[in-house]
């Protein structure tokens, strides 16, 4: 982006989540206060898809264990995260369909999630539930370190995060290509000092997305976007709270194979 030396009302809804972009609530422009988006009401909905996610979790946990039912729950599974994906790009696009679209997307990525928990729980006894309660740990102690201002978002804090989290998508995105060639990232997978830093790394960048979604939304309330903002900003959370729990998952995978 070009520098320009005059005020930028904008930058002020940054966000390195994907679904929660510059532009979304100056599109969406401002509603009546009585119809505006809040804070709380966008934590209720959070709420909502999560209980909706875990139930669908729950689903297919317990349909791949058993022989007669585990055809179906892997199929599901992968039907989740095929339309999980799908939703998630309609939903960028469409954001005044979130109150519709966002629990489709929770259901969805529900039913893959408890697939790969399940498998990664086989592997590795216990490894879910520590890696549920770490996220929320996670989750509650930025919210606090943003409530209390110990963490601010200054512009160049929102600069790193975004390169930083544009980064290790685009090594993701390499890591998936070259897999159709049977060629493997160096460190990426491996559970030595290096492929534990990295995790330790990609963990760090995706929990701080937390804190500049909870700005976003902060600042959406504050300008009074149009309430079904608050589902769109819910989602926005999910999106981030998914990768954060998938994230310290092969984590602690990795820490469990050495």
């Amino acid at each position: 982006m070009a520098p320009d030396s005059s005020p930028q009302p904008n930058s002020i809804f940054r966000s390195s989540n994907p679904t929660l972009s510059d532009k979304i609530f100056d599109d969406a422009g401002a509603a009546p206060r009585a119809q505006a988006m809040t804070i709380q009401g966008t934590v209720d909905r959070l709420f909502i898809l999560t209980v909706l996610m875990l139930a669908a979790a729950a689903t297919t946990w317990n349909w791949v264990g058993k022989p007669d039912t585990a055809p179906m729950a892997m199929g599901l599974a992968l039907g989740g995260a095929v339309a999980g994906f799908g939703v998630g790009l309609i939903t960028c696009f469409a954001k005044s369909w979130a109150p519709f679209l966002a629990p489709v997307y929770a259901l969805a990525q529900g039913l893959f999630l408890g697939a790969i928990s399940f498998a990664y729980e086989k592997a590795y006894n216990g490894i879910v539930a520590q890696s549920l309660g770490l996220t929320v740990c996670v989750l509650l102690l930025l919210l606090a370190a943003y409530k209390t201002r110990l963490i601010k978002v200054t512009d160049h804090l929102r600069a790193g995060i975004v390169a930083a989290t544009g980064a290790v998508a685009l090594l993701y995105l390499v890591e998936w290509v070259l897999g159709f060639f049977h060629i493997n990232v160096p460190y990426l997978n491996d559970s030595g000092p290096l492929g534990i830093a990295f995790s330790l790394l990609v963990v760090f960048i995706a929990s701080m997305n937390f804190v500049l979604d909870f700005d976003f939304i902060e600042r959406g309330a504050q300008d009074g976007a149009p309430k079904y903002m608050e589902w769109y900003g819910a989602f926005g959370l999910l999106v981030t709270l998914i990768w954060v729990y998938l994230e310290i998952l092969r984590l602690l995978s990795k820490m469990r194979r050495r």
